[in-house]
């Protein structure tokens, strides 16, 4: 799953919108596992081999150096990573056929000398 947007709103929970045309937000349950990585200025191919397609239509983790813990997909080299439990799934007003998720923090790394990749250094961004 990509996400663009995610908020961090206490020290163990995280929310995310995930749009009504991700796969992966219709199979998405409570309970399941799942892993948010953050990514380091560097990885700007990941970003958009990521955000190209969606993932029934190819599978977007060939090209991509990634560990997994339980069923949480954790990106290597990324600037934070962290394994999270779905708490809750929900529909808000205004846009009911996306998905706002609400995410508990199980587990939480981040590597200190990395530096956040910014939309702004990926080419699409830049060149705005």
């Amino acid at each position: 799953m990509c996400c663009a947007w995610a908020q961090m709103i206490d020290y163990d929970k995280i929310t995310m919108l995930i749009g009504a045309q991700s796969v992966t937000g219709k199979i998405l349950t409570k309970g399941d596992i799942v892993g948010v990585s953050a990514l380091a200025l560097g990885q700007e191919a990941i970003a958009l081999c990521l955000g190209s397609t969606h993932s029934d239509e190819n599978d977007k983790f060939t090209s991509i150096n990634f560990h997994l813990d339980e069923s949480a997909i954790l990106i290597d080299g990324a600037k934070v990573i962290m394994k999270c439990r779905v708490i809750d799934i929900m529909h808000l007003s205004g846009i009911e056929t996306d998905y706002f998720v609400l995410l508990q923090v199980i587990h939480f790394q981040q590597s200190p000398s990395l530096v956040f990749l910014s939309a702004y250094n990926l080419p699409e961004m830049s060149a705005k």
